[in-house]
């Protein structure tokens, strides 16, 4: 009975936040050109070539907000979360007015995550690989769950780089997140988690190629932040397989995309704050995918580590987790030696048409 009365609830919460958000982004988007947050392309990293809105991580936001205020469990743990939201979001609107400087993004980023730290939302506990009792981290819980909350921020951040991306993965990993808080009896975090997907569902018809407006900043890192403070709230915390290995799952597609645009930039001696055209969608663009097949190739990759993470969660087998990883590095390696092929050939082209 307790179970059908959450899932009952959860799609209230689900279908309030994609009323909420769908209607508020038609608004958002005049909102938008009123501020000047608008997207103008002006180097080879983005995509589109008109002009394009931002700041509509706004309407996600208080679709998220509505939903989980009315359906939503307001203990001090999440009010810490949304507290650190409203920093994030207010941050996210003025870098898509005026570009903050990297730097000034990542101390606020900070000050954010430290909001539901002080509130007893960090990762405890992780995963000991070599034996059945778990690693306790003691007081390293704060710099560890930090540095959990600002990499997933960032990392959404940064693939959001093609129509409906960043928006649609975010939308797969809520509602893994989801399925697993009902499997492990966690009612509190799946009917947030409900109310996150359905603010990404409501948002997406707009944001889908080509799309109307872009999330920005305000949007990526709102959504990379809830899904970081989430997957380790309530008993998720608690448990020994869930607390390290199922979040990563789960979130592998932005985990290792950002992992291996740090190391490109510093094996280039750049710093990895630095904006450049190397990201896995940009390598699927040019390999010869458009836009949408690029997106959807990703989100499939988004819906195999999210099947994983659940099954992995049901049946506790290693062999599951494995096979995500691997999964993850083949199709990385893919597109590293495929771009290493194509540059040869691009350059003698180039050559040629001189």
């Amino acid at each position: 009975m307790l179970e059908f009365s959450v899932v009952l609830t959860s799609a209230l919460a689900f279908a309030t936040a994609v009323f909420v958000s769908f209607a508020l982004t038609p608004i958002v988007r005049t909102f938008a050109y009123k501020i000047g947050a608008i997207d103008v392309p002006k180097d080879a990293r983005r995509m589109h070539k008109d002009p394009i809105p931002r700041v509509g991580g706004l309407a996600i936001y208080l679709g998220f907000l509505v939903s989980a205020l009315i359906f939503g469990n307001l203990d001090n743990s999440f009010k810490a979360i949304l507290l650190g939201s409203v920093v994030l979001v207010l941050m996210g609107i003025v870098d898509d007015v005026m570009a903050l400087p990297a730097k000034t993004k990542f101390v606020g980023q900070i000050a954010a995550a430290m909001i539901p730290i002080l509130t007893d939302v960090r990762i405890s506990v992780l995963t000991n690989p070599f034996s059945s009792e778990p690693i306790h981290l003691g007081w390293l819980s704060i710099p560890v769950t930090v540095v959990w909350i600002v990499g997933m921020i960032n990392a959404v951040n940064f693939i959001d780089g093609l129509d409906g991306l960043a928006c649609g993965v975010s939308s797969i990993a809520s509602l893994t997140v989801f399925t697993i808080a009902l499997l492990v009896s966690e009612p509190y975090v799946a009917i947030v988690m409900a109310a996150l997907a359905g603010a990404c569902f409501g948002f997406l018809p707009y944001n889908l190629n080509p799309a109307k407006i872009f999330m920005g900043d305000t949007g990526s890192m709102f959504l990379g932040y809830i899904l970081a403070t989430m997957s380790i709230s309530g008993l998720f915390k608690l448990y020994a397989i869930i607390s390290f290995i199922v979040p990563f799952m789960i979130l592998g597609l932005p985990i290792f995309d950002t992992g291996f645009a740090i190391v490109r930039r510093l094996l280039k001696g750049q710093s990895p704050f630095q904006a450049d055209r190397g990201h896995i969608h940009h390598r699927l663009v040019d390999m010869g995918f458009d836009q949408k097949q690029s997106v959807a190739i990703l989100y499939a990759v988004s819906v195999i580590l999210g099947l994983s993470a659940v099954i992995f969660t049901t049946s506790g087998e290693m062999k599951i987790a494995i096979f995500a990883v691997a999964v993850l590095l083949c199709f990385f390696f893919a597109m590293n030696i495929r771009k290493v092929k194509r540059e040869p050939q691009q350059k003698k082209e180039s050559g040629e048409n001189k």
